[in-house]
């Protein structure tokens, strides 16, 4: 199949469901009183008449959450060397008076979040984290893999802190004010492949000491599919690390010096707000984001710099920090430096259908490698993206999304890509 044909196909298919959809909202509204309606929100009960049929929805604890997400991402044309890669993660969440845990298991990329809570708002934090691919890394250049800069690399991470947690409005279980401190240990290594080029020299494996201060406020009220209804919620993150047994690297002629990247400094930052869309029931939203970070002493390399990459778009209290980009593979950008800025309108089609358009525009100092020569530059890009979230039988949900990125991710070239992705709660 086509770029062109799959383009068709997928704005047809969704210009079909956006007709259908109302049609069958005029005929139930028509049935409504005067009230004004109201979008079902997450984890209350709700009820409804749609087709004739009676739906009825009871009351869900969203403090405790077992769900599978499996799907895919297709590229077209390809991205560096994928055509599509797939996607698999197992979402735990629970809570009680005690304390609260929250685990990813992606098999590569895995993390963990646990806290002991104590009488008052003080925690006792805990926090795992490993990104251990036994395949080889590439940078991507102009959209294609640069084999020069292939190496087997990945880390492993413990945190443990002190934490200060308050619940605030509208008082659901994902909505806090969180100021926590970390120590953080880190093993970081990396290995040559036999296509690493001749004239780089990697760093040796190191163990990495730092601390890290969290803050993060999440004020959003959710609605019936775990999307951002109304609020804001806001983040920030100052990182401080040492590497203990460090060295001079090189991408061909550029190099790294020992003293100039063994310690560094990053700081970053989000901001989400749900509103109203003016003049209009509450079944069109507003979605704005804003995610920025730098480093004060432009000392960040390969490994230390920030990670910009793809993935469905972050909704999730605990998530919200990630920086995504539509189109782009994961955590495909290292940059220095980074301001991404989304737009997006959202328009709730039946209750557990939503269709949305998000505008979303980047200004990042990436790196830019190749076999003689790796560095820092500025570069910008936009993207559009146009897709659906639904809720599906047997207690699962659908996340179909197409995207557009104008130049960055194929340094010029437009491209596309689209995103499947199907979860299942337990």
């Amino acid at each position: 199949m086509t770029l062109r044909n799959m383009q068709v196909l997928t704005a047809g298919a969704l210009m079909t469901v956006v007709l259908m959809t109302a049609a069958v909202e005029g005929s139930a509204e028509s049935l409504a009183n005067d009230e004004p309606y109201q979008t079902p929100l997450a984890g209350e009960p709700f009820s409804t008449t749609v087709l004739g049929r009676k739906v009825e929805l009871a009351r869900r604890d969203r403090a405790n959450t077992l769900a599978l997400s499996l799907g895919g991402t297709f590229y077209f044309p390809t991205l560096g060397s994928a055509d599509a890669l797939p996607i698999a993660a197992l979402y735990w969440r629970k809570e009680n008076e005690d304390y609260r845990s929250r685990l990813i298991f992606s098999v590569f990329y895995n993390e963990w979040d646990g806290a002991l809570k104590t009488k008052g708002r003080l925690e006792y934090l805990a926090h795992l984290e490993n990104f251990t691919s036994p395949f080889p890394q590439e940078e991507i250049l102009n959209g294609e893999s640069v084999k020069s800069t292939s190496a087997v690399w990945g880390y492993a991470t413990a945190w443990l802190g002190l934490g200060y947690r308050m619940p605030v409005a509208p008082f659901q279980s994902d909505n806090d004010l969180r100021l926590q401190l970390f120590y953080t240990g880190t093993y970081l290594y990396n290995n040559r492949t036999s296509d690493t080029g001749p004239n780089v020299t990697l760093p040796p494996d190191t163990w990495e000491n730092g601390l890290r201060l969290r803050v993060r406020y999440d004020g959003i009220r959710r609605n019936i599919m775990e999307l951002p209804h109304s609020g804001f919620a806001l983040g920030s993150d100052i990182e401080w690390a040492y590497r203990s047994s460090w060295g001079d690297s090189n991408y061909g002629p550029f190099r790294f010096t020992k003293s100039g990247t063994q310690e560094y400094t990053k700081i970053s930052g989000y901001g989400v707000a749900a509103l109203p869309f003016p003049w209009t029931s509450e079944r069109n939203r507003l979605i704005a984001s804003v995610y920025g970070g730098f480093s004060p002493n432009n000392n960040l390399d390969r490994y230390s710099g920030f990670r910009v990459g793809g993935g469905p778009f972050p909704n999730e209290s605990d998530d919200l920090w990630r920086t995504p980009y539509p189109g782009a593979l994961f955590n495909q950008f290292t940059v220095a430096d980074y301001v991404v800025g989304n737009l997006e309108y959202r328009r709730e089609l039946l209750f557990f259908l939503y269709l949305h358009l998000r505008g979303t525009i980047a200004w990042i100092n990436r790196d830019y490698q190749r076999t003689d020569h790796f560095r820092f530059e500025q570069d910008r890009g936009e993207a559009f993206s146009l897709g659906i979230t639904t809720g599906m039988p047997w207690d699962s949900s659908m996340y179909l999304e197409f995207s557009r990125d104008f130049g960055i991710l194929r340094n010029g070239r437009s491209g596309s890509g689209l995103m499947l992705l199907w979860s299942k709660a337990f």
